[in-house]
């Protein structure tokens, strides 16, 4: 390696590492950071990089193992489970921005070829980018999320074919252009069949051998042997090397040692893809941005509206309300870096000319520069268009609420459980109710899950619980608790403030990711909200202990101490009324707990004054339910039955050490007493 290069690459990293700890400061993703790093140290900046070329090289080297480890990723079972939201609204956004943007291009004087590629160019939107803002916003589970996901998804995939038609967009005559077309379609055929036999039989038979021998160099060498040997392939038959490296993830992806292998290239993949954003960035021309700054600004507007609104128009079309579709368009408002690969694959075929370059890498740069003010901004700007007149049909998306009917069942539902979204922990609080038979409506905005569980049975109805009209189909006001198990941060905000305003006696319950979230949640009106890294590191502590054979009762007290601590820390800046339910919060490590009382437990039979529960055990009944009838106060002559449900006020340990009393003989474990089978949360809480 010359001494330049290595001067060039200390030069590189040293200034990305300034300017990238500069945007997290101000919040703007790594990815803008290192196209700003590229512009300054740039021949058309400050100057500082000499061999250009040489790190055009390693940024080729990130191109190709970012593909590979996207060809790794995709997964035919991933696609499977998100094909509607894949096909159709990834080929609406693709299909859509590629006829409007050629419509515009031939006005703009561009031949046919030309107009296509240009829409090809356009449709595609920056994978890298959007997920990392999302995944660090934990809102990639969201409806958006999973929107803006299956969108990019689609464009990931198209992005190949749009590499096998640039050839066929070259003007030429229709000799000339024959013999392409069958080329074409020889070449695909070919490399189909390659992919089959490959990722059936040849690889995994070669990286079995490879693991036999347990050499982790070894194996690290053959993927890249693969990865790269599959690229200078498809290089060698008149495509890319990026094609190339896709397929050969594509081949690892389908064997059992998919995940081993990501493990291993995505360090790699990290540090050239990085050299690849800052290639991209030293291409830029400053001067030329200086001179037509209007022209490029102009341009960039048109592709973040045009974008956005294709992008909006395909989620309401998959039935997603307005502010889904406006946040999914904010989001994929943006010029993705394969854009970046067909623009140089276009170039090798002389489809746009030089004078094109730097608009297209101003405008680029602009559009992913907007792109993380455009999502932090997005829930936001999305409320405010709501609040203007749009018909029903926009603001509910084509498959929306005005389809929702409010059935008997739900006309009926009174002191009911209301829970907002249907993902793993909707589920479970569902269960949860339906075997403890308290009435329960669910609100959800993923139409698809809404007509797969309706068909069920379950009684659920599609609708943004952030709007009242909504709240009033599940009947809040009627309502004695709601559960709030979104993954979409600022909506739990804004669906608690609006459940509170509904119903001021309503117990809500909220779950949010992080322990910094939980004040703005009580301060809106949340009486619980339930942070799950909290909750996390409360199940790790109780494990470690019980692995260190530390007793079950002390692990209890250890585990009341801290949530008394911990959630009392972020409880003491409101002061509420107190009401019954609200005693176990009120009175220091003190729960109320219903205990069903099985057949044969002990306790059956036998009076309240010869069972001594307080004295003997320090539990306080406060009530029975006994079939319909609700036992207050019982008195000492009350004779416990089977199938009682007895209301309980007591620490958690006290009930630890008497749950044996509640069960049948040899049931009364540790295990047992916190089971859900045997121990069930007050209705009334």
């Amino acid at each position: 390696m010359e001494l330049p290069l290595l001067k060039d690459i200390l030069i590189i990293f040293g200034l990305s590492i300034g300017v990238i700890l500069l945007f997290h400061h101000i919040r703007i993703p790594a990815s803008v950071g290192l196209l700003i790093t590229g512009v300054l140290a740039g021949p058309y900046g400050l100057g500082l990089i000499r061999a250009v070329h040489e790190v055009e090289i390693f940024a080729e080297i990130g191109l190709v193992l970012l593909l590979f480890t996207i060809g790794i990723e995709f997964s035919l079972e991933k696609l499977s489970r998100m094909k509607k939201s894949v096909l159709l609204g990834g080929s609406l956004q693709v299909i859509l921005t590629v006829l409007i943007t050629f419509l515009i291009s031939r006005r703009l004087g561009f031949n046919t070829g030309q107009s296509v590629f240009v829409g090809f160019l356009a449709s595609l939107s920056s994978t890298a980018i959007v997920l990392k803002i999302l995944q660090d916003r934990a809102e990639i589970e969201s409806p958006h999320g999973q929107s803006s996901l299956a969108i990019l998804i689609y464009q990931d995939i198209v992005v190949i074919p749009m590499m096998l038609l640039i050839p066929l967009l070259v003007g030429g005559s229709a000799q000339t252009q024959g013999e392409p077309i069958l080329t074409l379609i020889l070449k695909a055929g070919g490399i189909i069949l390659f992919v089959l036999i490959s990722a059936n039989w040849v690889v995994p038979a070669l990286l079995f051998q490879i693991v036999r021998t347990r050499s982790r160099e070894l194996f690290i060498i053959s993927v890249l042997l693969i990865c790269f040997a599959v690229a200078l392939l498809t290089y060698s038959l008149g495509l890319s090397l990026a094609l190339g490296a896709f397929l050969a993830g594509l081949i690892i992806s389908e064997t059992e040692y998919g995940h081993e292998t990501l493990g291993h290239i995505i360090p790699f993949k990290d540090v050239f893809i990085s050299l690849f954003f800052v290639s991209i960035g030293m291409l830029l021309n400053i001067n030329f941005f200086i001179q037509q700054p209007v022209m490029i600004i102009i341009f960039a507007l048109a592709i973040i509206l045009l974008k956005g609104m294709v992008a909006a128009l395909s989620v309401l079309i998959l039935g997603f309300p307005l502010k889904t579709g406006l946040i999914v368009g904010l989001s994929l408002c943006q010029i993705g870096e394969f854009s970046f690969i067909l623009f140089m694959r276009g170039t090798e075929f002389g489809l746009l000319s030089d004078q094109y370059h730097q608009l297209f890498l101003s405008v680029s740069v602009l559009t992913m520069g907007f792109t993380p003010f455009a999502i932090t901004l997005g829930p936001r700007f999305a409320d405010m268009v709501l609040k203007m007149p749009w018909p029903d049909i926009l603001v509910s998306g084509f498959a929306g609420e005005r389809k929702t009917v409010v059935t008997g069942h739900e006309k009926r539902l009174r002191d009911h459980l209301i829970i907002i979204g249907f993902g793993l922990n909707g589920r479970n609080v569902a269960r949860a109710a339906g075997l403890a038979g308290i009435p329960y409506v669910i609100v959800e905005m993923n139409p698809y899950t809404v007509r797969l569980e309706k068909k069920k049975g379950t009684p659920i109805f599609y609708g943004d619980a952030t709007r009242e009209a909504v709240l009033e189909h599940a009947r809040v006001h009627d309502a004695r608790a709601v559960v709030l198990v979104i993954s979409d941060h600022i909506a739990i905000r804004q669906a608690v403030a609006v459940a509170r305003k509904m119903n001021p006696n309503l117990f809500i319950i909220a779950r949010t990711r992080f322990v910094t979230e939980m004040k703005s949640l009580y301060d809106l009106g949340a009486d619980e909200v339930i942070p799950e890294e909290f909750e996390t590191s409360i199940e790790i502590f109780s494990r470690v202990l019980a692995k260190y054979l530390i007793s079950r009762n002390e692990i209890d007290r250890m585990i009341t101490d801290f949530r008394a601590e911990g959630y009392q820390m972020f409880r003491s800046h409101s002061a509420e009324p107190l009401s019954f339910p609200d005693l176990k919060v009120r009175i220091p490590n003190m729960d109320i707990s219903v205990w069903w009382i099985e057949a044969s437990a002990p306790i059956v039979g036998q009076s309240l004054d010869r069972i001594r529960l307080r004295r003997k055990y320090g539990l306080t009944l406060m009530a029975i339910y006994r079939g319909e009838e609700f036992i207050t106060n019982p008195s000492a002559d009350t004779v416990i039955q089977a199938d009682d449900r007895l209301v309980i006020l007591a620490e958690p340990p006290k009930i630890t050490e008497a749950c044996h009393l509640f069960m049948n003989p040899g049931e009364g474990n540790d295990e047992d007493c916190h089971s859900p089978d045997h121990h069930e949360q007050d209705p009334s809480s």
